[in-house]
């Protein structure tokens, strides 16, 4: 799970990031600074996945082979029968499906995975998404064949090879399922990691979002603290990094009961430091400790 410090560095971006002069909408920017921030983390669980879904597809060839070995026949059987004209369609698309699934895997293990290569997520996530879409298209096609066979009995020993091929083919995307959804299947050790990277990534957005919102909310009644104690004060004359790590410790400070003052003043000179000027520490620091005395003087 995200730490605390994750969550408000995060926090202290999206809001530098919303409070640019002239900037766009925050509701307009929320998507792409999520692809900006988690960059190198959803970079991270692509190449997890992929590894995964590679080791879960282990034998699918051997079984893919023995379908198309077992196409020919089937073809024939539904062929000569005109009735069975739309069974004999379902059973090609299944073929086609399956031929586009192999192709999708082949690209998908195409794509260079240099961990310092920021496009490789541009370029493997539509393409797994492609492939996950591909495949559950492909299920319900082999669902709409094998129901079709329940239909026709008298050719269900002719059809038994072909159909029970394609049932254990079926099983790979039983387990292509898994990985997508990992979170589905919390007894599956081997999507250990990709469900506490799913997780870690979607809390650390809940938490932060959370956060954010809260601050933006309140930031009428905050700046008006932050006057009450900066000489002067506009916070267009406060540089943005500093403004956005004002903004959120004063925030904590005055409305979240659950962070001592002290604390969150440390962390702020700690993000002041990390993404501030040399000044910016003792600057943060002065402004949050007066703050933090006026609310325990008044008592509130």
């Amino acid at each position: 799970m995200p730490s605390r410090r994750q969550i408000r560095e995060a926090v202290v971006q999206f809001l530098y990031c919303a409070d640019l002069e002239g900037g766009a909408d925050p509701s307009s920017i929320r998507e792409p600074f999520w692809q900006f921030v988690t960059e190198s983390d959803r970079r991270a669980l692509l190449q997890a996945t992929w590894k995964t879904l590679h080791h879960l597809s282990l034998g699918r060839e051997a079984r893919l082979k023995e379908f198309q070995d077992r196409l020919p026949v089937a073809m024939a059987t539904l062929r000569a029968r005109p009735d069975l004209e739309r069974t004999a369609k379902d059973l090609q698309q299944v073929s086609d499906l399956e031929n586009k699934w192999s192709a999708g895997m082949i690209e998908l293990s195409r794509i260079p995975r240099d961990s310092d290569d920021d496009a490789f997520s541009e370029r493997f996530e539509p393409a797994l998404s492609a492939f996950f879409r591909n495949d559950k298209d492909l299920i319900l096609a082999r669902k709409r064949f094998l129901q079709a066979l329940e239909d026709i009995p008298g050719l269900r020993a002719q059809m038994d090879p072909v159909a029970g091929a394609i049932r254990r083919l079926d099983r790979i995307s039983e387990r292509v399922r898994m990985v997508e959804e990992p979170e589905r299947f919390p007894d599956q050790v081997d999507l250990a990691k990709l469900r506490e990277s799913k997780e870690a990534l979607a809390s650390l957005r809940r938490e932060t979002d959370s956060m954010a919102n809260a601050v933006r909310r309140e930031r009428e009644s905050i700046d008006q603290r932050l006057a009450a104690v900066v000489e002067n004060f506009a916070p267009e004359r406060i540089d943005p990094v500093d403004r956005a790590i004002l903004r959120l410790a004063t925030w904590e400070i005055l409305h979240d009961p659950e962070v001592p003052a002290p604390v969150a003043i440390n962390e702020a000179i700690e993000l002041a430091k990390r993404f501030g000027t040399t000044d910016s520490g003792r600057f943060v620091n002065g402004i949050l400790d007066k703050i933090a005395k006026e609310k325990a003087d008044a008592g509130s």
